[in-house]
């Protein structure tokens, strides 16, 4: 049985250290290189070494963006949900019915009309 690549960490520029399932990820996708120094290095050296959640920089850093997007993509769709609401929480009598052959003719008129 192979070695565990989980454990099998490496020292990048004597800075952070990642695994070697983290510098495969790097080498797959599109290198972004990051360099910490002083107290936010020392940070993230804690959160990853103090709190055993993380088993490299690397992982903890992807974690941090991961979290970013979910949270923006939660805010573009919770503004869509919002817009929504009102809609689908109305009653049935709320509804005007629309006669959709006339509203395409209107439609049709009015850019013949304007073309």
């Amino acid at each position: 049985m192979g070695p565990d690549i989980r454990r099998d960490r490496m020292t990048v520029a004597g800075k952070l250290t990642f695994t070697r399932t983290d510098l495969d990820f790097l080498i797959m996708a599109e290198a972004i290189q990051v360099q910490f120094a002083g107290a936010l290095e020392r940070f993230i050296h804690e959160r990853v070494e103090g709190t055993g959640i993380y088993s490299s920089a690397g992982e903890y850093i992807r974690d941090l963006v991961r979290r970013d997007f979910e949270r923006e993509e939660e805010r573009k769709w919770g503004w869509l949900r919002d817009e929504l609401k009102a809609g689908a929480e109305a009653d049935e009598e709320d509804f005007v019915a629309l006669d959709v052959a006339a509203l395409l003719l209107k439609a049709k008129t009015r850019r013949d009309d304007d073309g």
